[in-house]
């Protein structure tokens, strides 16, 4: 399913996501040590049972947004954005831990025509992120430079 357009993604469009992820330990360890993040919360689990209030592994924070990001495209910018301009308001407000499984939605909470490209416009999407029993995991605020329909 191709992405939408410019033109397609009216303010307050929702979506929720059909895409959801159990999140193993083999996805938290591969990506903390893909990307050198030596942080023991997310790979020593004695470390976590001795020193962290959570009494385990917590998934790294950076792939929970990877993850609420990355089930949004198919639904909203497969192959129509241009560029990712920014994140705002990046917050993870309960921890991620292996096991659990995540579920995103999206809403469209502003748009405005690109001054500089009159083939594109600039999108803001709200992304959130909730595990199995409801609770907001991961947010942000996403501007994307969004292609306008070909004419």
């Amino acid at each position: 399913m191709p992405g939408l357009y410019y033109e397609e993604l009216e303010i307050g469009r929702h979506f929720a996501h059909d895409v959801t992820r159990t999140v193993t330990e083999t996805d938290n360890l591969l990506f903390t040590t893909l990307t050198h993040n030596t942080q023991p919360l997310h790979l020593d689990i004695e470390f976590c049972k001795q020193h962290s209030e959570f009494g385990g592994i917590l998934v790294n924070s950076v792939f929970t947004f990877g993850l609420m990001l990355g089930v949004s495209v198919t639904d909203t910018t497969l192959g129509t954005t241009v560029a990712n301009l920014g994140m705002d308001d990046v917050k993870f407000p309960a921890p991620v831990h292996i096991g659990d499984t995540l579920r995103s939605e999206t809403t469209v909470i502003e748009k405005r025509d690109s001054k500089s490209r009159p083939d594109a416009g600039i999108v803001v999407f709200e992304h959130k992120s909730f595990n199995q029993k409801g609770i907001l995991v991961a947010h942000c605020k996403r501007s994307a430079l969004m292609k306008r329909k070909p004419t």
